[in-house]
């Protein structure tokens, strides 16, 4: 499985997970997986359903939210909703993509839509490394 990097005390995020990730991330306490890679990105991903599929069974809540480039309002939005979800019932989520930088970058828009601070969301992903420093908040 791809290593997960936390963002917080509840959110973890990584490259590209596969539907086999989905068993061992339950095992681990997370409830939700989100995924913000576009199908067909790249030559051999699992789809999203696939992907689906395994969480689903694996009792996962599942999001698929794809982002091309700098992510969008709507994708944002429905990140927030999975992430307040989550923070309600005190459950972890793990989010991916190819790299685990746009949904860095979604997490990220989506603490700020909940009134976070931008330099202590940037200072987050910098320790798992990731790069927000150019990124609107």
């Amino acid at each position: 499985m791809a290593q997960l990097k936390s963002l917080s005390a509840s959110v973890s995020v990584g490259p590209q997970l596969q539907p086999s990730d989905m068993a061992v991330l339950a095992a681990q306490g997370y409830a939700s997986v989100i995924n913000n890679r576009p199908d067909d990105e790249e030559a051999g991903q699992p789809s999203s359903s696939e992907v689906e599929a395994a969480a689903t069974a694996a009792g996962l809540a599942y999001l698929h939210a794809p982002i091309r480039g700098m992510p969008e309002d709507q994708a944002v939005a429905r990140v927030a909703e999975r992430l307040k979800a989550d923070a309600d019932a005190n459950a972890r989520t793990a989010m991916f993509c190819r790299s685990g930088m746009r949904s860095t970058a979604a997490w990220a828009m989506a603490q700020r839509l909940d009134g976070a601070d931008a330099d202590n969301l940037r200072a987050a992903a910098a320790s798992a490394g990731y790069d927000l420093s150019r990124l609107p908040l």
